[in-house]
């Protein structure tokens, strides 16, 4: 057995690439979201907050992708049904810090390994996670 291990992460430029794939889908939409990428870590990589997106919103990006690398890679939207009938977990894990249990927060997957994730915020969960999506898209 080894002390140590090799683990694959998102770079800056794969960083830059998820942002810009996922601020195009926003510009489509008509949606002004705050966008956040992070690596396999949690690190944020990079963050936009384009024109007329909501200052509170921009927390909210971040903690979505932090969320879902936090997790091992679960989306944002399937936490409320994971945990919907399950009522200790409903009325308390949501107070836990940086956990978002909405859409809008996707993992990014390279060859089948979390390499970090996408947050969007600012628009509806769906409209946000079509944004995120987009951006994990753009290094599958």
């Amino acid at each position: 057995m080894t002390d140590t291990t090799t683990v694959r992460t998102l770079t800056a430029s794969g960083a830059l690439k998820a942002l810009n794939a996922a601020h195009a889908t926003s510009l489509e939409l008509g949606v002004p979201v705050n966008i956040a990428v992070c690596d396999a870590a949690g690190n944020e990589l990079a963050f936009l907050r384009p024109d007329g997106a909501a200052l509170l919103s921009m927390g909210i990006a971040r903690d979505k992708a932090y969320t879902v690398v936090a997790f091992h890679g679960i989306p944002t939207d399937a936490w409320y049904g994971m945990i919907k009938d399950e009522p200790a977990l409903l009325n308390g894990i949501v107070h836990r810090d940086r956990l978002v249990i909405f859409g809008g927060g996707v993992p990014i997957k390279v060859d089948g390994v979390l390499v970090g994730a996408v947050g969007c915020s600012g628009g509806s969960a769906e409209e946000d996670a079509l944004v995120a999506q987009a951006g994990a898209d753009a290094l599958a």
